[in-house]
């Protein structure tokens, strides 16, 4: 059986607070950066302890107030 990974988008709407949140409080750490140009909005990823999220500045990607419940398997579960 296929096993898939499933990354969240969440909107963001401003990158200083959103680091602050994700980078500062949450610990998660900035894998990787995107923007078609200087002036373009962002799109990044984070990551800690294998969850992986993007985060979003573009209006279309994604519902702001959108909700996801990340669960960790027990040590030894299935």
């Amino acid at each position: 059986m296929a096993t898939f990974r499933v990354i969240p988008i969440f909107r963001i709407f401003d990158e200083a607070k959103a680091k602050e949140l994700y980078v500062g409080f949450l610990g998660f750490q900035v894998d990787w950066e995107a923007r078609f140009d200087e002036t373009a909005p962002l799109y990044m990823q984070v990551s800690r302890d294998g969850l992986v999220l993007h985060l979003s500045e573009h209006h279309r990607d994604c519902c702001p107030g959108s909700t996801v419940a990340p669960l960790q398997r027990a040590a030894g579960g299935d």
